[in-house]
């Protein structure tokens, strides 16, 4: 049985004044009633999908928000977060009634509902970035924000299969790493675990098996060792608490699926999990615990000297007790345990003095791991193409983060896989800004070399020097490419235009297009509209320096151009032949059962090519988008989806002249000359190349991201064959 199945669905206002009641928080409870109220009437007779009354969705979130140790202007926020999006109240009045704190949560919080974007992604995108401008002013945002969520998927079951999917989707992409940086472990990992039970059911119902057909024995396991531990420890009962912590089913999913072990090759599937009052009864403990049991070598973690970037503080051992029997212990304090699990939440007491008590140092803390996480928000809010941020959080928030350490003794974080260009950056914009070179452990090393835990970085720089265009390429971060980019943008703003419309330019000659200068500038307007630039310059600085990827914009460059500017083709014949029934239009390669004179483009989420099954989605203006079938954003069964009537049959026709872009990883033994061998081979097919990209993946072996034009799959495959063929090329896979 799910660990999370105890859990109430639904909580009312009663449930939300005892909790508050048992916490040691001054609220302001008279505030509270009022926002209750309010959203009580707002929301009237409204009901959820699974048919319960509206108004227990907001008093469930803010449960939870006061479950977290939150103040009242949270606790009201959540009970508003609904009342402006779906009612007759406006944000005025709730500025108005309680304040500009309260509103601003509430508009965080809120989506964006009355602005027309091209797609899915970029809703998706636009709602995560108005989140994020938010958050960079007011943490207290995306603690509502990731309430609200955490309540919806509790209760996902009664939506569609793929509404279920995309919320579980954009909860791996968006929500978990944000609650991870924040150091919410119980939320990320319940928001994890809910989400993979409609990814992949088949896998968490596996894992979840296998879990429960371990529980007798791990519960007696636990409450065997915890006797010996409580023996030997030799402190007072009231003062140490033991107890069995399982690992959640996703990250157990990630260890067992993606690297391929089974079930009994993860060591810490459980942890004994000690808590104790002091810092020094920490390190007492261990060593009673390595009394007991043999420690296994390189097991050991110290995250209480070095705490993570999430501010995440514990001791880790791994032992092996006598019968043979391999588990972890983790040792932390009552505080720390409240941080390793609400994260930033637990700590907001310490921010706004709820207690007599205040903790200086641990303020401080707060406040720094508060503008790192703004840092990398602004980061994100200052992108210029916003489809980028999701993967950007990605990035940033990854869970799995290298600790490196200046000359003095600082120690910074990054995610794994940065260069010595993000540390710069990291360390202050100017230091990266003049950055030459850098120093590891004592000896110079390349501009892309990628840092790892435990070393001695030292950054070198010289005033006049400044960045380079290739480092956008090569480093790690948002935040680093940003102030890269930010640079370019500041600095060498005539030179980006120049090399922006350039940029363009070449690519509509590729495309076949030609305009005069004023032509161009009518074609871009749309794109001025969108990205809110005041003249074209600012669209060709923006392309130029990096802002804007023009790979991703050419197809709706293309559309548009079809749309005012390509010319009539000449229907006069030269041949009379007899009249025949008028056929349905053609439009690149692809024909559209049951409609004429539809516009069509072709999804870059599966890119299809000519030979594959495909299918057509109606997207509202912007005609029929066309996937692959087997693509993860068309549903198995088409008559499950939330608008079945939106899907259409479509067909490759048998001459399709067009080309098409293609993503091919590369994957083979790193050497010197190669990614030269795989351009002469490329270039002598005469295959047009966007770009290429390699990354070393480790054991000598390295990744090559070629994105090309091809024809149809026919095409492809002879060109997979002479990539196959050349040497120390492993495998060609399609993106």
């Amino acid at each position: 049985m799910s660990k999370y199945s105890n859990v109430a669905h639904y909580q009312d206002f009663n449930e939300l004044l005892e909790i508050m009641k048992n916490s040691n928080n001054n609220y302001d409870t008279r505030k509270i009633q009022k926002a209750y109220n309010l959203a009580e009437a707002a929301h009237g007779d409204q009901r959820r999908v699974s048919g319960i009354p509206y108004i227990l969705h907001p008093t469930s979130v803010a449960c939870i928000v006061a479950g977290f140790g939150m103040d009242s202007d949270s606790i009201i926020a959540a009970l508003l977060h609904d009342v402006v999006e779906d009612t007759e109240y406006t944000l005025d009045y709730v500025r108005k009634e309680f304040g500009r704190d309260v509103a601003n949560i509430v508009d965080g919080v809120t989506k964006i509902s009355k602005i027309k974007l091209y797609s899915r992604e970029e809703q998706q995108a636009e709602n995560v970035r108005k989140m994020l401008i938010a958050m960079s002013n007011d943490i207290r945002v995306i603690i509502v924000k990731l309430a609200d969520r955490l309540h919806n998927m509790r209760t996902i079951e009664c939506m569609p299969e793929q509404k279920r999917r995309d919320k579980s989707r954009e909860n791996m992409e968006v929500f978990a790493p944000i609650a991870h940086r924040l150091g919410m472990t119980a939320v990320k990992e319940e928001l994890e675990d809910l989400s993979l039970q409609y990814l992949d059911p088949i896998g968490y119902k596996e894992i979840e098996d296998a879990l429960s057909l371990r529980e007798t024995e791990r519960e007696r396991f636990i409450e065997r060792k915890k006797k010996e531990i409580v023996k030997a420890a030799k402190l007072p009962h009231s003062n140490l608490m033991v107890y069995g912590r399982v690992k959640s089913i996703n990250s157990i999913y990630r260890k067992t699926y993606m690297r391929n072990k089974s079930i009994d090759e993860i060591y810490d599937i459980f942890a004994l999990r000690i808590i104790v009052d002091t810092v020094q009864e920490c390190y007492n403990l261990l060593g009673v615990i390595h009394d007991l049991y043999n420690p296994i070598p390189n097991r050991f973690k110290d995250y209480i000297s070095t705490p993570k970037p999430n501010m995440y503080q514990s001791l880790h051992t791994t032992v092996i007790d006598k019968d043979g029997i391999t588990f972890e212990v983790q040792i932390r304090t009552w505080e720390m345990h409240s941080t390793a699990e609400n994260g930033i939440a637990a700590h907001w007491k310490y921010k706004l003095g709820f207690t007599r008590i205040v903790n200086s140092k641990k303020a401080r803390e707060l406040d720094e791991n508060i503008n790192r996480i703004k840092d990398i928000l602004r980061a994100q809010i200052d992108a210029d193409d916003s489809t980028d941020i999701i993967r950007n959080i990605r990035n940033d928030f990854d869970q799995h983060e290298v600790y490196v350490f200046s000359p003095k003794g600082d120690v910074f974080s990054l995610p794994e896989g940065s260069t010595v260009i993000d540390l710069a950056y990291l360390i202050h914009t100017e230091v990266g800004n003049h950055m030459v070179g850098a120093k590891v452990d004592q000896r110079i090393v390349p501009i892309d070399y990628k840092v790892k835990t435990g070393e001695i970085c030292e950054i070198l720089t010289q005033k006049d020097s400044h960045p380079r265009r290739d480092w956008l390429d090569i480093c790690k971060t948002s935040s680093a490419r940003s102030k890269i980019r930010q640079w370019f943008k500041r600095e060498k703003r005539d030179e980006n235009i120049v090399e922006g419309k350039m940029m363009i330019e070449r690519e509509l000659k590729r495309s076949n297009i030609s305009l005069d200068n004023e032509q161009l500038e009518e074609l871009l307007q749309f794109m001025l509209k969108k990205n809110k630039f005041n003249t074209v310059e600012d669209l060709y600085a923006s392309v130029g320096y990096g802002g804007i990827q023009l790979w991703k914009v050419m197809p709706r460059i293309r559309e548009e151009y079809n749309t005012k500017f390509k010319p009539e083709e000449d229907e006069t014949p030269i041949i009379k032949q007899p009249v025949q029934a008028r056929k349905r239009r053609i439009t690149s390669g692809v024909t559209v059962e049951g409609m004429e004179d539809c516009l069509i483009k072709f999804s870059h989420c599966c890119n299809p090519l000519p030979g594959d099954e495909i299918i057509g989605y109606i997207t509202r203006g912007f005609g029929v988008s066309i996937h692959k079938r087997s693509c993860s954003n068309i549903p198995v069964d088409i008559s499950t989806a939330e608008e079945p009537e939106r899907y259409v049959n479509v067909r490759w026709n048998d001459e399709v002249q067009d080309s098409f872009r293609t993503t091919l990883d590369i994957i083979c033994t790193d050497r010197t000359g190669l990614l030269a061998d795989v351009t002469i081979a490329l270039s002598s097919m005469h295959i047009f190349i966007y770009n290429l990209i390699t990354r070393q993946i480790g054991g000598g072996r390295a990744l090559i991201t070629a994105t090309i034009d091809v024809n149809n799959r026919a095409h492809l495959e002879t060109i997979v064959k002479r990539l196959i063929s050349i040497k120390d090329v492993e495998d060609v896979k399609r993106y």
